[in-house]
């Protein structure tokens, strides 16, 4: 079989008639090669514009958790607080009461001196008036 001494010295022809010095088989595999290098970023490129946007959607969240969290947070501090107040204010209506308690005990032992006063005043009356 004769050999083509172009191929020999290392220079082709492809299917236009134009000199090449890479085989074809070798063209066709860099050109098939270059092709799935182009779709294989292509896909690259849209995975992360798919995670891009699922990192944007998990910030998100994770934001609207944290303002969620600030928010349990303040009103279960507010509740603390209410309770306190709550709890201050029952403690400022007992001391009231007991100190009511004093003052109505101090005025019934008021009363009973001055009922027992008019009651000796009125015998006294009683008295003055039996004797003229």
């Amino acid at each position: 079989m004769a050999t083509d001494p172009l191929a020999e010295a290392g220079f082709y022809f492809d299917e236009l008639n134009k000199l090449r010095v890479l085989e074809p088989d070798v063209s066709q595999k860099t050109s098939e090669l270059k092709e799935e290098c182009k779709e294989f970023v292509d896909k690259i490129g849209q995975f992360q514009k798919i995670v891009g946007g699922l990192i944007e959607l998990v910030d998100e969240l994770a934001k609207e958790a944290e303002t969620e969290k600030m928010k349990a947070i303040g009103a279960r501090n507010l509740l603390t607080s209410v309770a306190k107040q709550r709890e201050a204010q029952q403690q400022q209506l007992q001391a009231l009461i007991a100190e009511k308690k004093v003052q109505l005990e101090r005025y019934r032992i008021e009363y009973e001196a001055l009922s027992k006063v008019e009651s000796e005043q009125n015998e006294f009356i009683d008295q003055f008036i039996l004797q003229k």
